[in-house]
């Protein structure tokens, strides 16, 4: 673990025998299923492909989600859809969080840091201390999910300009991360008092060269590996 990144301990699994992070993950996980399943009505397109590459991804090769942002809560809510494992932490995604926001005072930095968030310090670079974790992640294997638009934005206008370090992330990391582009609707419009329209439609393919060692091949019981993910 580096030197100066907050409370960085809490997110991992052998932190207390990972017993705090299950728990926030079954609460959360409890949270989204309910707002986005029946305080609203949810349409996902594609969720077999990113349920598979949660599931079923060759050990050491990464996954990289990134999506547009259109309210505070897109994560956790947009993986409370039926069907996706929202309360296995060890399934679930490392996503970057506004350290402004998240991690004003010991307590939320706990909380975040036990849901898998890595704080980022909008404006402090592509080599600030968090994004270097963000990166070890993605050496690890694991998954990661990013906003790159690097705010909420409600504007019914074309995405705005991305900022760049996500780009960085793909480019900087050993082994280059399958990416699964998300574009989400309906959730600046949300609300727990109305039933609303969610909609996810979850990128068909996956971008970034893919490469796979010899020992790094899918196993027999998986399938092949295609721009959709992992087919049976």
């Amino acid at each position: 673990m580096g030197m100066g990144r907050k409370m960085e301990w809490a997110g991992h699994a052998k932190h207390m025998v990972g017993i705090p992070r299950k728990l926030v993950f079954m609460a959360v996980g409890g949270f989204s299923k309910a707002v986005a399943t029946l305080l609203n009505s949810t349409s996902v397109h594609n969720a077999d492909t990113l349920i598979r590459l949660v599931r079923s991804r060759p050990p050491g090769l990464p996954l990289l989600t990134v999506s547009n942002h259109m309210s505070t809560l897109d994560d956790p809510v947009m993986w409370g859809f039926k069907g996706f494992p929202t309360s296995d932490a060890n399934l679930g995604r490392w996503v970057l969080a506004a350290d402004d926001i998240c991690f004003k005072n010991s307590l939320l930095s706990y909380f975040f840091r036990l849901g898998k968030c890595i704080p980022i310090t909008r404006g402090g670079g592509i080599y600030q201390q968090h994004m270097n974790e963000a990166l070890e992640r993605l050496s690890d294997g694991e998954w990661l999910h990013t906003f790159p638009e690097g705010k909420v934005s409600q504007e019914d206008a074309p995405i705005r300009r991305l900022k760049w370090g996500t780009a960085s992330l793909i480019a900087r990391a050993p082994v280059t991360p399958i990416v699964l582009p998300i574009v989400h609707h309906g959730f600046e419009e949300g609300t727990f008092l109305k039933k609303s329209p969610l909609d996810l439609p979850l990128g068909s393919k996956t971008y970034g060269q893919i490469t796979l060692t010899r020992q790094n091949q899918l196993p027999g019981n998986l399938g092949a590996f295609t721009p959709d993910g992992l087919s049976t």
